[in-house]
């Protein structure tokens, strides 16, 4: 993934989010690591803490993804599965951010985890080709999810506004045209993204700060706190009360992650070596803080969970809005929502396709030169138009069954915490593997921070596959299973038959000439 994923993004975060180039000693030493690790300099060094925390923040995606997965919580554990796992949940979501930070800091490059993997297991390239194939197809994953969420908001919006009730071939064609509509934006439009991706980092500040005072200020009746942190609910037919919560771990997770896309951006930024790791880190904790004053406002405001449960929105969420704050207040809290779920479902497929190309250009993709091909708008097509392709594909299972829905998030969450759990697992059985550390560095906790997080990432991959329903038939089955199964098999499959053959590794992009001056320079 050493492509210009987020290219376009920074365009317009360096506008927004710059601050003065500092003297050019850190900027050169930038550029030195760079050449180290076999890239040439592309890009000015222009961006700030701020700058590389937003591009993050957007990606997590606080407002968007809490909303389109609470109903996943409130009916397994209720409030008190809600609140509790979402502090467990971010808890475990900033270890794992501690541990991307240290190898980001030891690899500043958009490479992120795909490179991290080549570099720390250079003898094992199936492990790198293997995170490169199952991160791109988890962007693809977000991506759909995202636009498939769009659709459920812009259903909910018709049948509040207008009273009617759409089906579930029209919303899965609503979420083919977003599909297409994203696909459309990431093909002709890629400096639109950038300046799209750096509106919703304060679009979705200030639209949650709205929706909470809305909340507080407009419920009729507020819940009391024992109700907010100890009450249980189970609408999912399993009687163990332990097992239930965890399933509505869902929510937490596929809300915290994304912290990882600071990576992405390590070229652009003045001292990458140290921003980026913090930035890392820094995004997992204001979205932890930032997510727990939505979800208490949510919890405090809640009229009748069962009402959320038996309410005929596609979204469920809509229905609480519509008991607390009434019919028109709602209509403007689920616009908010929509707009910033689209805004950062389109950056999903930027990246999706962005993982295409480069995993084109270090000849881990059939069909290379079909990946690598660029428009006069500089962006990768056909990698764009796989994904939307793909997530149509994906969409149409919403028309079999409404249960559709949370098999897509679980796939997404499950993909994404795979590509994760890679290079953790990595740092956890060769310690050695990352020889040369950054200035963002766990020191001697590196190793149990890294086994802690693997142990979680294993957990939840395991878990988020898991029935969430009783008894389990074909209309309520997790398919999520067969998703990754699916995955699984794929990635082996182009592996055996193509990957071990053709890829060895990143491709190194610096030229010889200039790795002789980098040395004249230095033994000057």
């Amino acid at each position: 993934m050493a492509e210009k994923y987020v290219q376009a993004d920074i365009e317009s975060v360096q506008k927004s989010a710059m601050s003065p180039v500092p003297a050019e000693a850190p900027v050169a030493e930038s550029d030195k690591r760079l050449h180290e690790l076999g890239y040439k300099t592309e890009f000015r060094r222009e961006m700030s803490l701020f700058g590389v925390l937003g591009i993050s923040f957007c990606a997590i995606g606080i407002l968007t993804g809490m909303s389109s997965a609470f109903q996943t919580g409130l009916f397994s554990g209720g409030p008190l599965g809600l609140f509790w796992g979402w502090n467990i949940c971010s808890l475990f979501m900033l270890l794992i951010a501690l541990c991307l930070a240290e190898i980001c800091s030891a690899y500043p490059t958009m490479g992120g985890l795909y490179f991290w993997v080549c570099k720390m297991k250079p003898d094992i390239p199936a492990l790198g080709y293997c995170t490169g194939w199952v991160y791109s197809i988890a962007m693809v994953f977000t991506g759909t999810s995202g636009n498939l969420s769009v659709a459920l908001f812009l259903a909910s919006l018709a049948e509040v506004g207008q009273g009617r009730t759409l089906t579930r071939v029209e919303i899965a064609a609503i979420a083919w045209g977003v599909n297409i509509l994203s696909g459309i934006i990431n093909t002709v439009g890629t400096k639109a993204i950038g300046r799209m991706s750096t509106f919703n980092v304060w679009w979705t500040l200030g639209g949650t700060f709205v929706l909470v005072i809305t909340l507080l200020v407009k419920a009729p009746v507020k819940n009391s706190a024992a109700f907010v942190f100890t009450d249980y609910e189970n609408f999912t037919g399993w009687s163990n009360r332990g097992f239930v919560v965890l399933l509505g771990f869902l929510q937490a997770v596929y809300t915290l992650e994304g912290c990882e896309t600071a990576a992405q951006v390590a070229e652009e930024a003045n001292r990458a070596e140290l921003l980026a790791p913090l930035a890392v880190v820094f995004s997992i904790l204001g979205s932890w803080l930032i997510g727990l004053a939505y979800m208490l406002a949510l919890l405090f405001s809640v009229q009748s969970i069962s009402s959320v449960q038996a309410t005929s929105y596609a979204i469920p969420i809509a229905q609480l809005y519509y008991d607390a704050v009434g019919r028109k207040l709602t209509i403007m809290c689920l616009v908010v929502i929509c707009a910033a779920q689209f805004m950062a479902a389109v950056t999903a497929f930027t990246a999706s396709s962005r993982l295409f190309y480069a995993l084109a250009r270090d000849n881990a993709m059939p069909a290379r030169g079909w990946f690598m091909a660029l428009n006069r708008n500089q962006a990768p097509y056909v990698g764009v138009w796989v994904s939307v392709l793909v997530g149509c594909i994906i969409s149409c299972a919403y028309i079999g069954s409404v249960v559709a829905f949370s098999a897509i998030l679980s796939s997404a969450a499950v993909a994404v915490m795979l590509s994760y759990l890679q290079p953790i697992l990595i740092r956890c059985l060769w310690p050695d593997s990352l020889p040369e550390r950054g200035p963002f560095s766990l020191g001697r906790y590196s190793w149990p921070i890294n086994i802690a997080s693997a142990l979680f990432s294993i957990f939840i991959c395991v878990l988020f596959i898991l029935p969430t329903a009783y008894p389990v038939t074909s209309l309520n089955m997790n398919y999520a299973v067969l998703a990754i199964g699916a995955v699984i098999l794929l990635v082996g499959f182009t592996w055996i038959t193509f990957g071990r053959r053709k890829f060895k590794g990143p491709v190194r992009t610096v030229e010889e000439e200039e790795e002789d001056v980098d040395k004249a320079t230095t033994a000057l």
